[in-house]
């Protein structure tokens, strides 16, 4: 089966099941079964756009000053007016939110949600597909980068266009690695910046950690597939939900990252923000997502300069081991059809070659638009092109992270026990993948 087939039946397994586990709204819905029906969406003969709605965002990457500058800028072009909302600070926050308008609050126009969490708004069938919507807005749906724009699509029907999009880098701070002696690059492999580590301990003394493993509840899973890929494994094989976090090289690769926290003893575990501890020059290096670079930059303005490169590889795999990650933007179902071409002439212009470049340019997530002019992009910020040329060497999520409901928070849980209580890392992925296995059994497999 293909991966778009499993991905729509694995969202249907996640269909009627509680999200709690993931701090998010409940899916369940009678609209469930009509979702899978549609297509291209409604018929916009004839409908004129309306003149005020309303964006809900969490602002990811600190975007709302740069996004309230497009919105003012569309009006101009426009006349259409955008009230931008705070919906949340997470986009969990957001999906409960969203939750809660649809039993019968007010609902926005555009809503912004994750390449995961559009699963669980299309299950409810609270969104609808946009090629019809987006063709009636004139979008040119053909310039935005494939990769990017397909993974909000089920069985030939779009759901979102990709806005607030991000790889994992590697981020270090080029002052420590200056007085290490160390070569002004990323490490080409983890094994080598085991070696790197204890040369940046004697140099750096002051600093708390040599590295910092990022925030257990909202990265282990996404950043953490980084080094299961370098070791030939992952949460699950590739493109299938055969669970293999307790494989050989899986336990390999997580023993490697428990003994970094307590026999090497050069690694910690960010409480909340690694790229903020980084930024600060607490640690020497972390991995972040590409939407951290620009503030990144701003704290450590005067203090010493950032470096930034691709994800480390491993000892069997170097390439392809980083994700793709961030946000889209999609429309709700039941507000007037006015409200939703005025949204979708809103994407349009938000995601648009010009507002692309100026939103990485604010924040560092990757420009959506293959006709992009990224050459005053680079010229100001350099380090953005680091993360454009990773975009072409990534890998797609596991499937065990992506569409089993509440894995995500059980891997966080898991890694936990290995990083903060040094657990037995065999038996805690044992018990891993038992959990990952019901899920998959009682949730999923019947829909496959």
């Amino acid at each position: 089966m293909s991966r778009r087939g499993l991905l729509g039946m694995a969202a249907l397994g996640a269909g009627a099941v509680a999200l709690s586990a993931c701090a998010g709204p409940a899916t369940a819905s009678s609209g469930a079964s009509s979702a899978t029906a549609n297509t291209d969406g409604p018929d916009f003969s004839g409908v004129t756009p309306a003149t005020t709605i309303t964006f809900w965002s969490n602002h990811p990457g600190n975007s709302e000053d740069v996004t309230k500058q497009i919105i003012a800028k569309f009006k101009d072009a426009t006349g259409i007016t955008v009230n931008l909302v705070t919906a949340g600070s997470t986009y969990e926050d957001v999906a409960q939110k969203f939750q809660t308008a649809q039993a019968g609050g007010t609902l926005p126009d555009v809503v912004v949600f994750s390449d995961v969490w559009w699963f669980r708004y299309f299950m409810q069938d609270s969104i609808i597909p946009l090629t019809s919507v987006l063709k009636a807005a004139d979008v040119d749906t053909s310039d935005y980068r494939e990769g990017l724009f397909a993974d909000y699509q089920y069985k030939g029907a779009q759901y979102a266009v990709p806005w607030a999009r991000s790889t994992p880098l590697f981020y270090y701070n080029k002052k420590h690695w200056s007085a290490a002696g160390l070569p002004d690059r990323a490490p080409a492999t983890w094994d080598e910046f085991a070696e790197w580590a204890p040369k940046l301990q004697a140099a750096n003394n002051g600093t708390q950690y040599v590295y910092e493993h990022p925030a257990l509840a909202d990265y282990a899973g996404w950043t953490l597939q980084n080094i299961l890929w370098g070791y030939g494994s992952g949460w699950s094989a590739k493109d299938s939900f055969d669970i293999t976090c307790d494989s050989d090289a899986s336990v390999k690769a997580l023993q490697y990252v428990q003994d970094s926290v307590y026999k090497g003893k050069w690694a910690g575990v960010a409480s909340t923000s690694g790229t903020d501890d980084m930024a600060a020059g607490a640690i020497s290096a972390t991995l972040g997502s590409t939407g951290s670079l620009v503030g990144v930059q701003k704290t450590a303005a005067g203090k010493f300069e950032v470096g930034v490169g691709f994800l480390p590889g491993g000892p069997v795999t170097k390439s392809p081991v980083c994700p793709t990650g961030g946000s889209g933007v999609g429309i709700p179902k039941k507000i007037p059809a006015a409200n939703q071409l005025a949204a979708a002439k809103f994407i349009g212009f938000l995601t648009n070659p010009e507002n692309t470049v100026a939103f990485s340019a604010a924040t560092g997530y990757m420009p959506v638009r293959k006709s992009a002019d990224v050459t005053s992009l680079l010229a100001k910020n350099p380090l953005i092109g680091t993360a454009i040329k990773q975009l072409e060497v990534t890998r797609t999520q596991d499937y065990a992270r992506v569409f089993l409901p509440g894995a995500d928070q059980e891997m966080a849980k898991s890694v936990a026990q290995i990083v903060t209580k040094e657990a037995d890392v065999k038996s805690t992925m044992t018990a891993l993948r038992s959990t990952l296995e019901n899920i998959f059994n009682t949730q999923v497999k019947s829909h496959i």
